[in-house]
C-alpha cells in the first residue's frame, strides 16, 4: 500500500467559512439565539452541525429544523462562497507527483463535499473522497476516517491534514498523526494540545512537513 494523506477540507483545502457562517446565522436566529461577534460562528467551520448548534444553545428537539434551515441557503449558496486556499493546488501537484495516496476525510456530507472539489477542479487530484453520511452511521471526523480506511485498505504510513482538533482526536483515534495547518478556523494551541504532530503555517510549509515524515 501506498502511503497516504487524508485531508480535511473546511478551513484547510478551502476557505468555506464565509458560506457556512452565512447559513447558521439564520438557523441561530430562528430560535431567537443572538451572536454578538460574527468571530462567534467560526466555531461551525469543521464539526458536524448537530454538534455545533448544541453548542450555541438550539434545544435537542430543534436541531433538526436549525440544520434544515442552514441548509436551505447553503445548500444553493453558501456552498460555493467558498474558495481554495492559495498555494493548495500546487501543494496537492506536488504531493500527487511524489506517489501519495491522497484522500478527503471531511464532516461535510459526502455529496457536497464532492460538489465543492468539483467546482474548484481539486476533485482529481483525491484517490477518495469521503464525508458525513448520518443514515450510514457517519457523522464524526472518526467514523469517516473509519470508512475512508475500510474502502482504501490500510496505508503504509498515513498521516492527517486539518484546522481544528477536532481533525486532530478524529485521527488519534486511529493511531494516525496529524500535522495542523494554522490558515483555518482552528486553534493552533488547540491542535498542540490534542497532540498534533506539528503545525504549518503555509501550504509550503506544509510539503516541507509532509516530505519528511514521509522520507522524500
Amino acid at each position: 500500500m501506498r502511503n497516504a494523506i487524508f485531508f480535511d477540507l473546511d478551513g484547510t483545502l478551502t476557505d468555506s467559512g464565509p458560506g457556512i457562517m452565512n447559513s447558521a446565522l439564520p438557523a441561530l436566529e430562528h430560535f431567537g439565539i443572538q451572536v454578538d461577534h460574527r468571530d462567534q460562528l467560526r466555531a461551525f467551520v469543521g464539526p458536524p452541525l448537530r454538534q455545533t448548534f448544541a453548542r450555541f444553545g438550539v434545544p435537542e428537539a430543534g436541531i433538526e429544523e436549525a440544520i434544515r434551515i442552514f441548509r436551505a441557503r447553503y445548500v444553493p449558496i453558501g456552498k460555493f462562497e467558498n474558495a481554495p486556499y492559495p498555494g493548495i493546488e500546487d501543494l496537492l501537484r506536488a504531493l500527487r507527483d511524489r506517489d501519495l495516496a491522497l484522500c478527503v476525510a471531511t464532516s461535510k456530507p459526502q455529496v457536497t463535499a464532492v460538489e465543492v472539489l468539483e467546482h474548484f477542479h481539486l476533485a482529481a487530484y483525491f484517490d477518495e473522497i469521503a464525508g458525513a453520511d448520518p443514515e450510514a452511521g457517519r457523522e464524526t471526523k472518526a467514523d469517516v476516517l473509519t470508512h475512508l480506511l475500510a474502502r482504501t485498505g490500510s496505508p503504509r504510513q498515513a498521516v492527517m491534514v486539518g484546522d481544528t482538533d477536532y481533525d486532530v482526536l478524529g485521527a488519534k483515534a486511529h493511531g494516525i498523526p496529524t500535522i495542523g495547518v494554522t490558515w483555518g478556523y482552528g486553534e493552533p494551541q488547540a491542535m498542540v494540545d490534542a497532540g498534533a504532530l506539528a503545525l504549518a503555517a503555509t501550504p509550503g510549509e506544509l510539503l516541507d512537513l509532509l516530505g519528511r515524515q514521509f522520507g522524500q
